[in-house]
This record gives structure tokens, sequence and C-alpha cells, in this order.
């Protein structure tokens, strides 16, 4: 008898919908917060190291790249063996690179901890793996809502994280900062065991799943609409690490204050929760290309709105609640489409890709910032060029088609 999809479905007794779902949310929530708090610690460390934004820029581009780069290859061991010794590997390197952080004193040990071995572990711990987990674990009438709450988890991390850590650096230093995200990082540990998927086996992967590693890969990379989806993705990246690492520097050159460049991020987390829930509702009820399309195009105007007038506090508040509506919409669509074209046995692998190419952006836009900003003393070049990106990303994914790849009834791995 052919194995289905809801064979696949967890047999203990506890982990129920409910509990895969809350506790890969608050994974996706401690994972992601720290890392999208880390711009505020720009400023601080550069004045006890007398280093360039450049030198911060490029420790959190390599994050960026080799978070990207590492995702694919943490997917594709968490789709062959399960996902929990991923996650948990993940959220050791994950802390474990906040401490070296924290104990930095030289560029290249700063590279090691926030760029190397914090990238690496978000590629094992993060909402990306949350996400897959989602797409095998629960039954497909509650896969959109999860994808959807599983990213807003991520904004609500943003949301709590952003003030907390401005909190913690004005009051007790970026130092104790960092040591107290380093020890919030381990709870990931026992929360994993909630949403650790089984090793993949030919009796437990549904006929039709059934490929090889490279046939998948060949499959994917020769269909057009997953290019195009992958291409599209380069622009979220590019736009999202750019103005996470670089707003906070940006409004204080403006002469908005640390609190309140720390509630700006907050907000743009808020109103993602916003966003990523009504559009894990609306990808059910709509094309996910015209969502995509809208999302980017809505991204790029809010941009140019943003520049085009003087920052004051509400201007800068409005944006972060206008760019928090985008900010993770794009990953409940785009990761729903790669599950509907190829299925769900090399999901993490195949979204891992797509996600290499939201990281190659937003290594480029955290680096570029920072070069940008020390040879002109400014970041209007990137702001522009983030404009354009998003224009360009709107109309590509609107060619995509939204249909299973055509394949034959089996083919054996």
């Amino acid at each position: 008898m052919a194995v289905t999809a809801d064979d696949l479905r967890p047999a203990s007794t506890w982990r129920t919908p409910l509990v895969i779902i809350i506790c890969g949310c608050v994974i996706a929530l401690l994972s992601f917060g720290p890392r999208s708090s880390l711009g505020f610690f720009i400023q601080p460390m550069s004045r006890e190291f007398t280093w360039g934004r450049d030198v911060f820029g490029l420790a959190l581009a390599l994050q960026n790249l080799l978070w990207g780069l590492g995702q694919p290859i943490a997917g594709a061991i968490a789709d062959r063996f399960g996902l929990l010794r991923v996650m948990i590997v993940g959220a050791l390197l994950y802390a474990g690179g906040l401490l070296v952080m924290r104990y930095a004193g030289t560029p290249g040990s700063l590279d090691l901890g926030a760029g190397v071995m914090i990238g690496f572990g978000l590629s094992g711990c993060s909402f990306n793996l949350v996400l897959s987990a989602f797409s095998k674990l629960l039954p497909l009438e509650k896969r959109g809502l999860a994808l959807g709450a599983g990213t807003a988890a991520g904004s609500f991390g943003q949301f709590l994280f952003a003030p907390f850590g401005v909190a913690m650096i004005d009051n007790f230093g970026w130092q104790s900062a960092l040591m107290v995200f380093a020890l919030l990082m381990l709870l990931i540990v026992p929360l994993a065991l909630a949403i650790s998927t089984p090793p993949a086996t030919s009796s437990n992967v549904p006929v039709a799943d059934q490929q090889s590693f490279k046939t998948a890969l060949a499959e994917a990379f020769g269909h057009r609409s997953y290019v195009l989806l992958v291409l599209g993705f380069f622009t979220c990246g590019f736009q999202l690490a750019f103005i996470t690492v670089h707003l906070p520097a940006y409004l204080s050159d403006r002469g908005v204050s640390a609190q309140t460049g720390g509630w700006v991020v907050a907000a743009i987390g808020l109103f993602n929760i916003v966003g990523s829930l009504s559009v894990g509702w609306l990808q059910n009820r709509f094309p996910k290309r015209y969502i995509l399309s809208i999302i980017y195009l809505a991204r790029a105007l809010s941009i140019v709105a943003f520049i085009s007038f003087p920052i004051t506090t509400f201007s800068a508040i409005v944006f972060g609640a206008a760019t928090g509506l985008t900010w993770l919409s794009t990953v409940p669509p785009t990761s729903a489409l790669v599950a509907l074209m190829f299925g769900t046995r090399w999901f993490a692998t195949l979204y891992g890709f797509a996600f290499v190419s939201h990281q190659v952006g937003g290594f480029l836009g955290v680096w570029l910032g920072g070069v940008v900003f020390e040879k002109f003393g400014s970041y209007t070049p990137i702001w522009w060029l983030s404009v354009l990106f998003g224009l360009l990303s709107a109309l590509i994914n609107l060619p995509i088609v939204e249909q299973p790849v055509a394949r034959p009834v089996a083919q054996p791995a």
C-alpha cells in the first residue's frame, strides 16, 4: 500500500498540532529575536574599539551569507536524518557565537562570532527549519496558517528583542546584553523535541516524493517558476538585512534617539505579525505570485516615501509599521510555492536553496551599506538600490506558474 502524507504525522500523543505550532513558534521567536537586534550593537562596540561601520557591516554580512549557504546543507541533513540533531547543533552554535561576539576585541574575532558561528547557527535553528517541520508534521488544512504563524513568531521576537536589547545595552552594557541573549538561545534545545521529524526512509516517504537528492535539485533548477521565485527572493534579503543592520544608525544620524530607533525596529516586528498572519490566510484564497508582487511593490514605495521627506520620530515609526506589514510576509507564499511545486520530501533542501538567494542579497545589503556609508557618508545610494530591486522583483514573480511539477508515478532514489 502506498504511503500517504497523513502517515508521516507524529505518532507521539503529546505532540498534537497545537503543541507543534506553539513550540515551533517559540523557537522562531527566540532564534530571530537576537539577530534582528544586532544593529543596536554597532555604535557602542564601534565606539569602544574605534571601528568603522564597515567592520561591523562585514561581520553581519558574513552572517547573512553563511546563514544562507548553510541553510540547504542543514535542510538536506534534516530531510534525510531528521530535524532534532540539526536544531540542537544550530542552537549551540548560535549561543557560542553570541559569547564569542561578547568577548570580541578584534575585527577577526567579531567575524568569527557574529559572522561565522551565528550564521551557521541560524541555518540550523531558525524559522526556516520550523516551517519545514510544519510542512511535514501538520495536515494540509492547517499548514497555510501555521506557516504564517511561524513567520509572525519570528517578527514577534524582533518586536520583543529590539526594545529589550536597547534597554539591556543602556542599563547593563552591550556585553551583558549578549550574555543574556546567549543563555536564551539554549531554550531552543528542549523545545526542538516537539517539532522533531523522523529520518526519511523508502517506507515513510510517499511514492510520488521518492527522489534522490540530485534528482530533486535537477528538477527544481530546471523549473522556470522555481528559478523566478529564487531570483525574486534575493530582493527580500537585500532590503531586510540592510534595514535591520543599518536603520538604527541611519536614524541616529538623523537625530532620532536610540530608544526611538528601538521602537521603530519593534514596530517592524509587531506589524509583521499582522502582515505574516494576513498573508498566511490570503494565500489560500488568492494567487501567491500576485501576493508576492504586491508585497515587493509596496515595500519599494514605502522606502521612496520614507527617504523623500524629513525624518522625524513620527515618520520613522510610520515607516516601521509600513515596512513591518511587508517584512517577512514574503516567506509564507514563497515556502508554500516550493511545497506546492515539489512536495515536502526535499522541502527543507529546496527552500534552503531559495534562502541562499535571499541571504546573498542580505550579504550585499549589509556589506554595501557599510562600505557606501564609509565612502560617501550617506546611505542614500543603497536606499535607491533597494527601491530598484523591489520593482524588479514585483515583475519577476508575475510569470510564476502555481501548480505541481509533472512527475512519473514513482522515481526511486
